[in-house]
């Protein structure tokens, strides 16, 4: 039985849907998971619950989901009306002036989430400095509730009004009318959403929230009420894209925030074994069942961002972890394009039917098939055993596979392997070496249930010298959910240059922020240990692009700013190799995030080990210079600075290591798994 003062974190991912349970009082940790059920992903929750767990002793559950993010990539979310300035119904639809490819002809522009014909103006005007130039007429508004609830099909509602960051009036009143006028509707206005610049980046965010309400409001409610039938009657909170949490309540209303929900428990973790290991700098890749998830750790710290786009072209503008995910995963099909190349993913066999070994009906080959053919999976072993694998119907899926391409069947198991590392040997560079990051200072952080298999690869392709699996690594995302700390992340435009910097509007502008902030983490419960850090994003006037500064300041004084333009000048440097002193400074956003600390789970040390420790059973497997009898060992059985040298294979319940020739694994007292180049 699992102490009442334990906190549960449940990964809802595309194939399993992971637990961990953490018990403070006796630092027990309780991992399972359980096949995901993509058309109700609850289902695959409660499944889980039932199969372990006592639901009395959960405190606190902290859950990830895709819900969101699903509902975007597959444009399945509510049809909804845009209402906007006279003049601007267009923006959604132009977009921006850049092309996906210069040269590309057939390249057709993505499509926004509203249609045109859902699309209303009003005759209001705001300035650039918030003065009112054309008042809102409320006739006017209440005639476009009236077309708006004369289309059945709309089901929400949201509005983006000329300037509203910097005078939110004519928003609010229009946000009260249309409540009154529209009962039953969503709505989401860009002052709540994203009150910063750049109309067109706005109105895609604000359009994106109102897109998911409806959906993501009816999953969560079914999701509560389902929990509720267990006996789960703790708090459950959604995880953010930032790596925060809030109640599903607070989901329901801000659905845009729960985009990236699912893969940031493994950074969130990431960050906590580089803090154990005394590690600076982390690359973290996160290969499960549908994609790869890849990110940074530098400096032992997360990198956020507000660039993230549904498609490309149509963006989404919150703070949230800079995570690039791809369609690569153990579930990963193979396939043969029109000019006869081998092909892997992006399509995924998903959790049903899944890879042909799942024995569910699927019969295409996918990576994990792949895997088993080359003896890198023992199929006794899947789940601890609770889950056999057929290896016969892998082989006939890769088999036909391999007929096509006329190549033997390990040859075309090791060529998907291949391939698919290839692929995530790309997603490692666009967060590496495409921003100017040296993969030969990094370690790799290797978690997912499917990483740990391509481990060896990836650092030789990508002379990453160091690497390491976590403990737990195939739920290390719902691990992560366990120790992450409750976060609010404010911003807001307001423009003000160096020449003419008015203090006290920056102070109240930031103060407004902070207040925010805290309050919605009071919100949530917490109100003790509470951290607060202050940015601003900054330019040289006439620039396209911001730099965000961190403030070690609280306030700002009369005759003390000097040293930030100085620190700007300095940064800017070190960014770009040049600065520019005497030039105009503009502050353009302001940033506040807060943070509540809370107690993070401890580790339980290994017992220390003498010598190699002896494997359980040796077992052939095929690597590209053919097939080689290798030892196979449990990782529970492995202790504190035992070595293990390659080839080899380390064995868990949903994930196995494997460690190429010339690669040596050492086993941390917390028992991660270091892997580093033999000499």
């Amino acid at each position: 039985m699992i102490d009442k003062r334990s906190v549960l974190g449940i990964d809802v991912g595309g194939t399993f849907t992971d637990f961990v349970a953490y018990d403070f009082r006796t630092n027990a940790i309780k991992t399972w998971k359980e096949p995901s059920t993509p058309e109700d992903p609850v289902e695959g929750i409660v499944a889980g619950l039932k199969r372990n767990g006592d639901c009395d002793a959960i405190a606190n559950v902290r859950i990830g989901t895709t819900v969101a993010t699903n509902a975007l990539l597959e444009r399945k979310g509510a049809t909804i009306a845009y209402v906007t300035t006279k003049g601007f119904r267009d923006v959604p639809f132009i977009q921006r002036g850049n092309r996906r490819a210069h040269y590309d002809m057939s390249w057709v522009k993505p499509k926004p989430l509203v249609r045109r014909r859902h699309c209303f103006e009003l005759a209001e005007r705001i300035d650039a400095y918030g003065a009112v130039v054309i008042p809102l007429d409320e006739v006017q508004v209440r005639a476009v509730a009236a077309a708006i609830r004369a289309v059945a099909e709309i089901e929400a509602v949201a509005v983006c009004l000329l300037f509203s960051y910097l005078n939110p009036t004519h928003e609010l009143r229009v946000r009260d009318i249309l409540a009154g006028e529209l009962p039953g509707k969503a709505l989401s206005i860009s002052y709540d959403v994203l009150p910063k610049w750049k109309e067109y980046e706005r109105a895609s965010t604000t359009i994106a929230d109102a897109y998911l309400k409806p959906v993501v409001g009816r999953r969560l409610k079914a999701m509560r009420g389902r929990l509720d039938e267990t006996g789960l009657t703790a708090p459950a909170v959604i995880i953010r894209s930032n790596g925060g949490e809030m109640t599903l309540e607070a989901a329901s209303e801000a659905p845009v925030q729960m985009v990236l929900s699912g893969p940031t428990g493994g950074v969130i973790a990431s960050r906590f074994v580089a803090d154990e290991l005394g590690i600076d700098n982390l690359v973290t890749i996160d290969m499960g069942g549908t994609s790869t998830d890849v990110s940074t750790v530098i400096g032992r710290k997360e990198s956020f961002t507000t660039a993230f786009e549904i498609e490309w072209g149509v963006p989404i503008q919150v703070p949230m972890i800079d995570i690039r995910s791809i369609g690569a995963g153990g579930g990963s099909i193979a396939w043969i394009d029109k000019g006869g190349m081998l092909r892997v993913g992006p399509q995924s066999a998903g959790a049903r039917p899944g890879p042909a070994c799942y024995g569910r009906g699927g019969t295409e080959p996918t990576v994990t098939d792949a895997n088993l053919v080359l003896g890198r999976i023992n199929p006794d072993n899947f789940l601890g055993g609770r889950m056999q694998l057929d290896v016969e119907a892998a082989r006939r899926a890769v088999a036909k596979l391999a007929a096509v391409i006329e190549t033997s069947l390990e040859d075309t198991a090791l060529a998907m392997v291949r391939i698919v590392d290839n692929n995530m040997i790309g997603a490692l560079r666009s967060v590496l070496i495409e921003r100017g990051l040296d993969p030969r200072d990094f370690t790799l952080c290797a978690f997912g249930g499917a990483t740990p298999l391509h481990a060896s690869a990836l650092m030789r392709e990508m002379g990453i010298p160091r690497a390491v699996v976590p403990i737990h690594p195939a739920q290390f995302s719902a691990y992560g959910f366990i120790m992450t700390n409750p976060r609010v992340d404010r911003q807001r435009t307001t423009q003000l240059i160096s020449t003419r910097f008015d203090v006290e509007r920056a102070n109240t502008v930031m103060d407004e922020l902070v207040g925010q902030c805290v309050a919605e983490l009071a919100a949530q419960g917490y109100t003790h240990d509470i951290e607060v850090h202050r940015a601003l994003e900054m330019r040289y006037l006439g620039q396209n692009y911001e730099l965000e500064l961190p403030l070690a300041i609280e306030r700002f004084e009369p005759g003390a700013t000097e040293k930030l333009w100085a620190l700007f000048h300095d940064t800017h440097k070190a960014r770009f190799g040049f600065s520019t002193p005497g030039e105009i400074i503009e502050i353009v956003n302001y940033s506040v995030t807060a943070m509540a600390r809370t107690a993070r789970p401890a580790l339980t040390e290994f017992g220390r080990g003498e010598g190699e420790p002896k494997p359980k059973a040796q077992r052939p497997v095929s690597f590209l210079g053919g097939p080689r009898s290798v030892p196979v060992f449990t990782r529970a059985d492995l202790l504190a600075g035992q070595i293990v040298r390659g080839p080899a294979l380390v064995e868990e319940e949903a994930s196995v290591t494997v460690l190429d020739a010339g690669y040596r694994l050492t086993v941390h007292p917390c028992g991660h798994l270091l892997i580093d180049v033999e000499g």
